[in-house]
């Protein structure tokens, strides 16, 4: 077992024509597109001529592409390893979009990749470093579209036209919400070229968001892949829902990261579900998230991005490159808020505890009564095997002989 590193090196050596996109070459493209192409790949356009993984490495800005601090390391030997091998060295790029934009709360990003055997994979970012990239997710939870889905909306809509063939399109974490959303609300024509949709780890949607864009139409399509330890994907998702869960080598939210799911062969490696107490975790906070009305949400996510942004910190590294000055910042301004707001605050948070609570009970009470039937159906097997075993026993007595009565026996 191994990482998508480790399969570059395994199977790096076949081309695409030799072994087609299967999903582990998925989230490496997703995971590609977190890299900075700013200034180096092409925007979108009929005229945009898509660039190639040497003119990357060729270019004079070459280092600016691992400037995500959280990922440097690994999408730097991502980089090495997709250049290196045949599998990933014609790779071609264009489309290329990013916008961070703080006002209108939104962070999109996608670009869209051609392979050596002429498979288009389009491919949308998920959050970024920026703390307003962060709360967009949380923007998630609302009745109505956030500004992302709608740019991926625009995006597809835009950049398919500008081919004929059929494609894939996926994304990691936000981007496997974006690439989900884009597919059920593009155009009919360019939603039929959809060969796949691919949410790795991407967090679900709320059941008016499916509901106006008849998600029904391409949930056969949808290929959801999650960590058995997961919160993001499974954030407004129905355990009934399908998706495949997979091993990961790190534990609990830090199996978010793509570096750390296991790869057996050119596959992931399986797991039967998530774990338990994950997902009673995440039904609990689906439950709490569908149970406020539009106000509450609005009112707890503005105050929470409000107490965040006190930090002064732009981005996630800077926020955690001094942590202990801007939590003093974000405990300062949360003391500061008035006290209508931190009712509320305590409030919301107060019912996510109850809630919590009462399906505690609920999951206690639940397994407690399995047991107990399980312990009556154990007894009364045992009850049935002994009763056989008994009459069992009997027969062989009654079939038994007494001595003295048997015949030839000889008198003297």
């Amino acid at each position: 077992m191994g990482t998508i590193l480790d399969y570059l090196k395994e199977y790096g050596d076949y081309t695409f024509s030799e072994k087609p996109l299967n999903e582990v070459d998925s989230l490496i493209l997703c995971q590609f597109a977190y890299l900075k192409f700013d200034g180096i790949v092409p925007s979108p356009g009929k005229d945009s001529v898509p660039v190639s993984m040497g003119y990357l490495d060729a270019h004079q800005d070459k280092d600016k592409l691992f400037a995500d601090e959280r990922y440097r390391k690994n999408n730097t030997a991502l980089f090495q390893g997709m250049l290196d091998s045949p599998r990933f060295s014609t790779l071609r790029m264009s489309h290329y979009v990013n916008r961070i934009e703080t006002e209108q709360e939104t962070q999109f990003s996608a670009i869209t990749f051609f392979l050596e055997d002429g498979t288009i994979y389009v491919a949308y970012r998920g959050t970024d470093e920026t703390i307003v990239g962060w709360k967009e997710d949380f923007n998630l939870a609302f009745s109505e579209p956030v500004i992302g889905q709608l740019r991926s909306v625009e995006y597809l809509n835009e950049t398919a036209s500008d081919f004929e063939k059929s494609f894939y399109v996926g994304g990691h974490s936000k981007g496997g919400n974006f690439a989900a959303y884009a597919a059920m609300n593009c155009k009919k024509d360019i939603q039929d070229r959809i060969v796949k949709i691919y949410s790795h780890d991407g967090p679900g949607f709320r059941p008016e968001i499916r509901e106006q864009g008849h998600y029904e139409k391409i949930a056969g399509r949808v290929e959801k892949i999650i960590p058995h330890s997961s919160l993001v994907g499974m954030l407004l998702e129905s355990h009934a829902a399908g998706y495949k869960v997979v091993e990961s080598k790190s534990f609990g939210l830090l199996q978010h990261d793509p570096y750390t799911w296991l790869v057996r062969e050119d596959g992931f490696v399986r797991a039967k579900d998530i774990y338990k107490g994950r997902k009673f975790m995440d039904e609990t906070l689906n439950a709490w998230i569908l149970s406020m009305n539009e106000e509450e949400i609005r009112s707890f996510v503005d105050t929470l991005y409000e107490v965040v942004s006190a930090s002064k910190a732009a981005t996630l590294i800077d926020f955690t490159a001094d942590w202990k000055k801007n939590m003093t910042a974000v405990v300062t301004a949360y003391k500061e808020l008035d006290e209508k707001t931190s009712c509320m605050m305590k409030k919301i948070i107060g019912l996510l505890f109850e809630m919590a609570g009462e399906r505690a009970r609920d999951e206690i009470k639940g397994e407690w009564q399995e047991r107990t039937e399980e312990g009556k159906a154990r007894l009364e097997e045992n009850r049935q095997k002994l009763e056989k075993s008994r009459q069992k026993a009997g027969r062989g007595k009654r079939k038994r002989k007494r001595p003295g009565k048997e015949k030839n026996i000889k008198k003297h």
